[in-house]
C-alpha cells in the first residue's frame, strides 16, 4: 500500500492515511505492516505492532521496538521486556491480560562503526507524531482503564511535551481523549485521587525497563519500577 502524492514515501510524516476504515486490532495490525508514514520503515525489518487482548484493562506503552523486537515482530520480547514482565508479576498484574505496545512502531537505529551491532536511537518528535495515529487507534479499540507510559518518549506521546518522568512518575493523571493524545499540559500536575482514577481511568508514568538495565544501581531502579506498577495495580483493583 502506498499513498499517492509528490513526496517520497515516508516524507509526509503521517501514518493516518494508512489506518483501515473498519475492523478491530487484527485489521490495525495488518494495515500497520505496510505503513510508510515516516522514513523509519525503510531500514527496519518490519513493523512491530502492539500485542495483547482487546479486553485489556491496562496498556503499557514504551518508546519504540528494540533490536530483538524488530527481528521477532513482537513488542517487549528482549531483555527489557523480560524484566518488565517480572516487575508486573511482582506488582500483582497479570502480564497475559495486559496489552503491550510502543509509541513508535519501527526500530530506529544506527550501525556501530565496527561490526554489525545496531545501536538504538531515540525517535524524533516528528517521527513520534507521525506514528501517533496508530497508538490512538489501539487505545480507541481497547478502551483501557489505565495507560502506563514507560519512559519520557511514551509519556510525551500520551500526555504531551510537558511530561517529565522525574516530575510526574507515579502520579495518577487523567486519561486524555484518544484524539487528543500528546496535547495535554501536565506541568505542575499533582495527580488525581485513586477513586477518580478508578472511575474514569488514568495515565501513570514511570521509567522504561531499559533504564533499569542501564542503571548503576539496578536494584533500586527495579524497586522504583515495581513501586509505580503497584500504584497501577491498586487503581485496577479499586475500579
Amino acid at each position: 500500500m502506498t499513498v499517492s502524492g509528490e513526496k517520497e514515501a515516508g516524507q509526509g510524516y503521517d501514518a493516518g492515511p494508512f489506518l483501515p476504515r473498519s475492523g478491530g486490532l487484527p485489521a490495525l495490525r495488518s494495515a500497520a505492516a505496510v505503513c510508510e508514514g515516516c522514513p523509519l520503515f525503510r531500514n527496519a525489518t518490519q513493523t512491530v505492532f502492539g500485542a495483547g487482548p482487546s479486553s485489556a484493562r491496562i496498556v503499557l506503552v514504551g518508546e519504540q521496538p528494540g533490536d530483538q523486537e524488530d527481528r521477532q515482530g513482537e513488542p517487549f520480547v528482549g531483555p527489557a521486556g523480560r524484566l518488565l514482565r517480572d516487575a508486573l508479576e511482582e506488582a500483582g498484574i497479570d502480564a497475559k491480560s495486559a496489552y503491550f505496545t510502543n509509541a513508535v512502531k519501527h526500530f530506529k537505529f544506527e550501525t556501530a562503526v565496527r561490526g554489525k551491532r545496531r545501536i538504538h536511537k531515540a525517535p524524533s518528535l516528528r517521527e513520534m507524531s507521525a506514528c501517533r495515529p496508530w497508538l490512538a487507534a489501539e487505545l480507541r479499540k481497547i478502551e483501557p482503564d489505565l495507560v502506563m507510559a514507560l519512559g519520557a518518549t511514551a509519556g510525551k506521546a500520551v500526555l504531551g511535551g510537558s511530561f517529565r518522568v522525574s516530575e510526574q512518575r507515579g502520579l495518577l493523571l487523567p486519561l486524555p481523549a484518544w484524539d487528543e493524545l500528546g496535547r495535554t499540559d501536565v506541568s505542575g500536575a499533582t495527580g488525581i485521587a485513586e477513586r477518580e482514577a478508578a472511575a474514569h481511568g488514568c495515565v501513570i508514568g514511570t521509567i522504561h525497563p531499559s533504564a533499569v538495565l542501564r542503571s548503576d544501581d539496578r536494584e533500586a531502579a527495579y524497586r522504583g519500577l515495581v513501586s509505580d506498577l503497584r500504584v497501577a495495580a491498586d487503581v485496577l483493583a479499586a475500579a
